[in-house]
């Protein structure tokens, strides 16, 4: 056999299909940690057969895990019936999901859902109407300069243009400028610098403020209340919309619906909610809630629009999701177990781990030096998914459904972690 054949040959299934999706993917990600099968409940199989405890969900997407039997049923039947019709249609599943993300949200009469297909394409929803609202409030103030819209420090809101022209990283922000004008960004935590950029006399109106409760892209870091309650009354001294972007911490990933109800986060009234990730529990899906009616008003007829937004499959898979959050105690599980981890991981005797943090199954582990890619990779190799998402922080996100089994066997393997892994 030729030695090059030879070579192929002895590659694993994971390695030659490794070396494929090279040859054709775009290298935007980087190079995959897997090439992943099936998975049931918090479990997934490479190609190989290798086994592994999933404790990222798709990065906090799963939120029932893998082939949950009310999910797969779900959107089997929606299948049969109707995956797709366009906008120019609606379906039960779509309106019925509409109605259901308003009530748990806690929305006024007269809020509205908009659906798209991504937490970028939630949030650009969002910013376009934080837009409209500012030329609206130009007009209410007899005030023709630009108005604003602000962001926090270590923000992440998306890749998409006017996403990103919201997220603080600069390493990703700057090869795309110029990007949208007329966004500031504003120290997290900080109410005086808050509180300064809304009282700039020298510059136009504040539009909208956008924030994540849990900046989890920053390594899992919540607002502290005070701040959060801080923005909330600015906002509505200056009638700014204040926009809660919960594409990671909603659907009962802190331990309640939305992060924004929980009253260690700040226990406020968002002017528009969006979500995206754990909706549907694995199928694309994302969206805003507008609260109230002047609000929703603003989104007339060809404002927006995308093809497949709201279609029957993905609001099925969704109301499934929900539907079994609600029947199973996902929410108040997401606390309870949550602590359990927190206190699981600062019982263990790993000198490594210097501190945890986050709110319900949104949580992070704190590393004595930065070797957080180092640690991820061991963990992967010894059957553990987690995520480095800096350099000193490991991010843990497994599914709702994650069993106090589940923590153990995950306590187990993070308790083995070396300390002296090298630094990124």
């Amino acid at each position: 056999m030729h030695t090059e054949q030879q070579e192929r040959h002895a590659l694993t299934q994971d390695e030659q299909w490794l070396d494929a999706y090279d040859d054709v993917h775009m290298h935007v990600f980087g190079k995959p940690l897997r090439v992943l099968d099936h998975g049931e409940g918090t479990h997934v199989w490479d190609v190989d057969g290798n086994e592994y405890l999933d404790f990222l969900a798709g990065i906090a997407v799963n939120a029932l895990g893998y082939a949950h039997p009310a999910w797969v049923k779900a959107v089997a039947d929606q299948a049969a019936k109707a995956a797709h019709v366009s906008n120019y249609f609606a379906t039960v599943p779509q309106i019925e999901l509409a109605e259901r993300l308003i009530r748990l949200a806690g929305a006024p009469e007269g809020s509205h859902v908009y659906f798209g297909n991504s937490g970028a394409e939630a949030n650009e929803a969002a910013l376009k109407m934080a837009k409209l609202y500012g030329r609206l409030l130009q007009d209410r103030q007899a005030d023709d300069r630009p108005y604003r819209i602000l962001a926090l420090t270590h923000g992440f809101h998306g890749r998409t243009m006017g996403a990103l022209s919201a997220t603080w990283k600069p390493v990703i922000r700057e090869p795309f400028e110029p990007l949208v004008p007329n966004f500031e960004f504003v120290e997290a935590n900080d109410a005086e610098a808050m509180a300064d950029a809304f009282g700039d006399e020298a510059k136009g109106p504040v539009a909208a403020v956008i924030m994540e409760l849990i900046q989890g892209e920053a390594g899992v870091r919540p607002l502290d209340a005070d701040f959060v309650r801080t923005v909330r009354e600015l906002c509505d001294t200056h009638e700014a919309l204040l926009i809660v972007d919960e594409v990671q911490t909603g659907i009962g990933r802190t331990g309640a619906w939305f992060a924004f109800q929980r009253e260690d986060l700040g226990g406020i009234v968002p002017n528009i909610v969006t979500f995206a990730k754990g909706v549907a529990g694995g199928f694309p899906m994302g969206g805003m809630i507008s609260f109230g009616q002047e609000l929703s008003d603003l989104f007339s007829p060809g404002r927006h629009g995308s093809t497949f937004a709201g279609n029957p499959m993905g609001a099925a898979a969704a109301l499934a999701t929900l539907d079994t959050i609600e029947r199973e105690g996902l929410v108040s599980a997401a606390e309870t177990r949550g602590a359990y981890l927190r206190q699981g991981i600062m019982a263990l005797d790993n000198t490594l781990f210097r501190a945890v943090r986050g709110r319900g199954l949104l949580d992070a582990i704190e590393l004595a030096h930065p070797c957080a890619h180092a640690a991820m990779a061991w963990a992967l190799d010894h059957g553990l998914i987690v995520n480095a998402c800096d350099p000193s922080t490991l991010r843990l996100a497994p599914p709702l459904v994650v069993s106090p089994q589940d923590i153990d066997d995950a306590l187990i393997i993070l308790g083995q972690m070396p300390s002296d892994l090298p630094d990124d």
